[in-house]
């Protein structure tokens, strides 16, 4: 037997059966929910709780992200649209179609968080047009927020009976069914 051999069969390199597939899926959605908008959300609560230099803090930051979000959308905003829906396109052409599973796994992980970046995108203009301060401020990070993990628990759930049907589907296909 070859090393190579050995180390595949002790390391599954299929994307579903991957123990570091699942790590990564919920590092992606954990820090896709504590960054709201580019924000640590415990920083959101402490400028709320506390109010003064920590709710000036909140802002500076806020203010910061929101304007380079905007700005990266005025600029190549078009661009990026372009370059993330031919991707996404690929990943689900190589996936759904030829039925490779790596690109199955990236699509699974790339499309939901796609659409928490269109809803950035909104959000940020949202703030910019609104410019509301103090409770009003804190409400609509406090929806992106709870937006991003509806999403984030959806995608997860998907991803979790995908990944089980393949599992069960290749072990049918192995065992000779």
């Amino acid at each position: 037997m070859d090393w190579y051999q050995t180390v595949f069969e002790l390391i599954d390199m299929r994307s579903f059966s991957n123990l570091w597939y699942w790590i990564s899926l919920a590092v992606v959605w954990s820090t896709a929910s504590h960054w709201v908008l580019g924000v640590p959300y415990d920083v959101v609560l402490r400028a709320k709780r506390d109010g003064g230099q920590a709710e000036q803090d909140f802002h500076d930051l806020l203010r910061v992200n929101v304007n380079r979000i905007l700005y990266i959308v005025n600029v190549s905003g078009l661009w990026v649209l372009a370059l993330s829906c031919g991707l996404l396109s690929a990943l689900a052409i190589l996936g759904f179609w030829y039925w490779i599973e790596f690109a199955q796994a990236l699509f699974l992980l790339a499309f939901p968080m796609s659409i928490v970046g269109l809803i950035s995108v909104r959000t940020a203009h949202r703030i910019v047009e609104a410019n509301e301060p103090g409770e009003a401020l804190y409400t609509r990070m406090r929806h992106h927020r709870l937006w991003t993990q509806v999403i984030g628990m959806i995608s997860i759930f998907v991803t979790s009976i995908w990944g089980m049907y393949q599992n069960l589907d290749t072990g049918a296909l192995g065992a000779g069914f």
